[in-house]
């Protein structure tokens, strides 16, 4: 079976579908609407060769089903029939699981996406549970507030980084994890992962691609070595449409 990826973001639609080396991207932004999206997309991949699709949506998702609007796009995500408009089976979920599902190498998995916001979702034995982390308060905050885009703009890098130690440290501990995958953009800032517990690694934005196959398999088969899991340089093997 022949997936195509398709990951929703606040500046680009990545795709990429099952046997393809590279992907493709064209921008978003706040004029994107899901039909738009969907034209956009059956435009560039019209010679492509798949059979269902899968979408990673910067929101809440119930039920293959937007919940919530994206905060950095257009109007009318909330409730719109993906696989009406694709006209083949299409599974949607949280950008933040879809990644997480990429990366999962067995057991209990946390996936932490530190960007704008915090990006969660926790695989347990390929079992996919969606998480609001983020949402958790914390002294006058909350975990978004100190891990997120805000909380490194006013503690600044060093003090952004220890935030981000404690926060990973309290949720093994309470969660009982296995592993941790921190991805998202700023990621990078983060320089080691010394400071933080042995069973946490990088993550990847490509590895959205290998969730979105990942989620057309049964939880006991989403599993893989982590020769799977894709650097982050092969992010610049994207092909641009504007």
């Amino acid at each position: 079976m022949n997936v195509l990826t398709i990951d929703i973001g606040g500046n680009n639609v990545k795709m990429r579908a099952t046997g393809q080396a590279d992907r493709v991207k064209f921008p978003s932004g706040r004029d994107l609407t899901p039909h738009r999206m969907v034209a956009r997309v059956k435009e560039l991949t019209a010679d492509w060769a798949y059979d269902v699709i899968s979408i990673g949506y910067p929101g809440r998702v119930v039920a293959d089903r937007p919940v919530t609007e994206p905060r950095n796009l257009g109007h009318g995500w909330v409730g719109f029939d993906f696989a009406a408009a694709f006209g083949c089976p299409v599974k949607v979920i949280n950008d933040a699981a879809l990644q997480a599902l990429g990366g999962y190498q067995g057991g209990t998995m946390l996936f932490l996406g530190l960007g704008t916001g915090l990006g969660s979702a926790l695989i347990v034995r390929g079992h996919i549970v969606p998480l609001e982390l983020g949402a958790l308060s914390y002294q006058d905050t909350t975990i978004e507030g100190i891990v997120g885009r805000r909380g490194l703009d006013k503690l600044g890098n060093k003090k952004w980084r220890r935030a981000v130690a404690m926060v990973v440290n309290r949720f093994v501990s309470a969660l009982l994890l296995d592993d941790v995958v921190i991805g998202g953009g700023n990621a990078k800032k983060l320089k080691s992962l010394a400071a933080l517990p042995a069973h946490c690694r990088l993550g990847s934005n490509a590895n959205a691609f290998i969730g979105g196959e990942r989620l057309w398999e049964p939880p006991a088969a989403r599993r893989a070595p982590a020769a799977e899991v894709r650097p982050e340089a092969d992010e610049e093997s994207a092909i641009t449409h504007h």
